[in-house]
């Protein structure tokens, strides 16, 4: 593995969830596909998990430190891993066994209490199972859960990364 000190792998983290924000960015405005309440969890720890790495890479701590960061960004990416993969299973369910499509997003955030909106953005709704596009055979999500499973590699890593 090419030998980078954990500051520069931590920057290479955060330009890559920053990257992913952009795609997600481009697909709702460019390509209008807007994203279900799933996506925007998705994006939700794709940025706590970029903020996690530029923290880290920032502060560039000693190796404590650098084993806190990296403990909390490969939780952060392995909860997003789990939301991805909670999104990828509702796509392959029988039609008969999709949940039933909630109202908008805007209208849930206005008009449901907090825990409500969160349980929503975390089980998914009948809008989650459409796939709306697709790249060598995986959807949005299934490259997601890829790329979750990558930054909390990356993120590990770190734990015993020697550069330095």
């Amino acid at each position: 593995m090419i030998q980078f000190k954990a500051r520069t792998w931590f920057f290479l983290g955060s330009f890559g969830c920053f990257a992913m924000l952009a795609v997600g960015a481009y697909f709702q405005i460019v390509e209008e596909l807007e994203p279900c309440p799933l996506c925007i969890s998705q994006r939700i720890a794709i940025l706590i998990t970029g903020i996690i790495f530029l923290t880290a890479a920032l502060h560039n701590p000693a190796q404590k430190g650098k084993n806190r960061y990296a403990i909390m960004g490969a939780v952060s990416a392995l909860l997003g891993s789990a939301i991805s993969a909670r999104h990828v299973w509702l796509q392959h369910l029988p039609p008969e066994e999709v949940p039933e499509c909630s109202p908008g997003l805007s209208y849930i955030f206005e008009n449901f209490p907090l825990t409500e909106t969160l349980k929503l953005m975390l089980n998914g709704t009948g809008e989650c199972a459409d796939v709306l596009w697709t790249f060598l055979g995986l959807s949005i999500p299934g490259w997601t859960f890829i790329a979750f499973i990558g930054l909390a590699g990356l993120s590990l890593y770190q734990l015993i990364n020697k550069a330095s």
